[in-house]
């Protein structure tokens, strides 16, 4: 099944598997990771964390939590942000298998 994928035009290209995330945003734009299942729930679609930051994408949940869970205690947010970061693997390298067509 293939799908189409809407992101910024000035989005950096995908990283090759295993690489360095580089803030392309194709992962995050494909489908939403546990973490946002958990605490964002949607039917469907892109990430709702999923924010431009000029030159790339960055997670929302992990960079400013309290905006998406708006429950969170402000003094949460950088526990919060660590456990989203490491419960996303961020900083592990690409993990998003894609075809660019």
């Amino acid at each position: 099944m293939y799908q189409t994928l809407s992101i910024h035009a000035a989005a950096p290209a995908k990283p090759a598997l295993g690489e360095p995330c580089n803030g392309c945003g194709l992962c995050c734009a494909a489908a939403r990771c546990p973490v946002a299942w958990l605490f964002l729930p949607r039917a469907a679609g892109a990430c709702p964390a999923l924010e431009w930051a000029g030159t790339r994408y960055r997670c929302g949940m992990v960079v400013r939590p309290q905006a998406y869970v708006r429950w969170l205690p402000r003094r949460w947010n950088g526990p919060a942000a660590k456990w989203f970061a490491h419960r996303i693997a961020a900083a592990r390298g690409c993990d998003f298998d894609a075809i660019e067509v």
